[in-house]
């Protein structure tokens, strides 16, 4: 029995090690495309996005031509590290990440959960094992977006903020797109806006009921502050000490869908 874990235990590393250097390797892509601008997206997401994040997604659908049109200028340009800076890059994938997701539930629309469209085991066959994304001839699906690049390489936690999974526990999506000239400012607001939602987070000093996203993520947020609980006292009003008790908030997967 030990001998059998073991060995499924070395396949996981593994596998993991593999997954993690074809991630690297994505963001290296040798291609000499130019940055591109959001405006597009960034138009719709003001068009179809409220001030809570909530999105109205049968005004994606109304306007899939402008959403496709924006989608056509991600897969025409590929980042690469000759012609971009990180930020650049950074602020493409996060955008491309939201975008693609959004068209994913425009398609399938509609749905009562993201986890609809493809039951399955993430990172095996799941929605976010879906390979729909076609950029300059690379395919990805989301799961490749958010942990073999945007987590991989960029190796900065706030974008656990920045994503948005179509789920009412994800973080805000943010109603502005984001771009390479405000990254930090916007990285930092998603963060400090997530960390200090009623919705998602309920910190207090005695207890703190935060988002499962810092479980599943916690090495991301040790990684950047030395502890969980450093990290959220980066960004909450409310902060929490060495006695605070910590619990996760099940996490809901509903449709994070504008009400009518």
């Amino acid at each position: 029995m030990k001998k059998t874990i073991l060995i499924v235990s070395g396949l996981l590393v593994v596998a993991l090690i593999w997954f993690t250097c074809s991630y690297c390797r994505a963001i290296r892509r040798d291609t000499d495309s130019r940055p591109v601008t959001h405006e597009r997206w960034n138009a719709l997401l003001k068009k179809h996005v409220d001030a809570k994040g909530f999105v109205d997604y049968k005004g994606f659908i109304r306007d899939s031509s402008a959403l496709n049109d924006y989608l056509k200028v991600l897969e025409s340009a590929h980042p690469n590290e000759q012609y971009w800076t990180r930020n650049e890059q950074m602020a493409y994938w996060i955008n491309a990440y939201n975008a693609y997701t959004i068209q994913l539930i425009v398609r399938h629309y509609p749905v009562a959960s993201i986890k609809d469209i493809k039951k399955g085991l993430a990172f095996v066959n799941s929605v976010w094992d879906i390979k729909f994304i076609h950029i300059q001839g690379y395919t990805y699906d989301l799961n490749n977006i958010e942990h073999n690049i945007l987590r991989a390489v960029f190796k900065d936690a706030r974008i656990h903020a920045a994503i948005n999974c179509a789920s009412y526990s994800c973080p805000r999506l943010l109603d502005t797109a984001y771009t390479a000239g405000d990254l930090e400012r916007q990285l930092d607001a998603a963060m400090e806006g997530f960390i200090n939602d009623p919705l998602r987070n309920r910190i207090g000093p005695e207890k703190a009921e935060i988002s499962e996203i810092f479980k599943w993520f916690k090495g991301d947020f040790e990684r950047d502050a030395g502890s969980l609980r450093a990290y959220l006292n980066r960004y909450a009003g409310n902060k929490v000490d060495e006695n605070t008790k910590i619990e996760y908030i099940d996490y809901d997967w509903r449709l994070n869908e504008r009400g009518e």
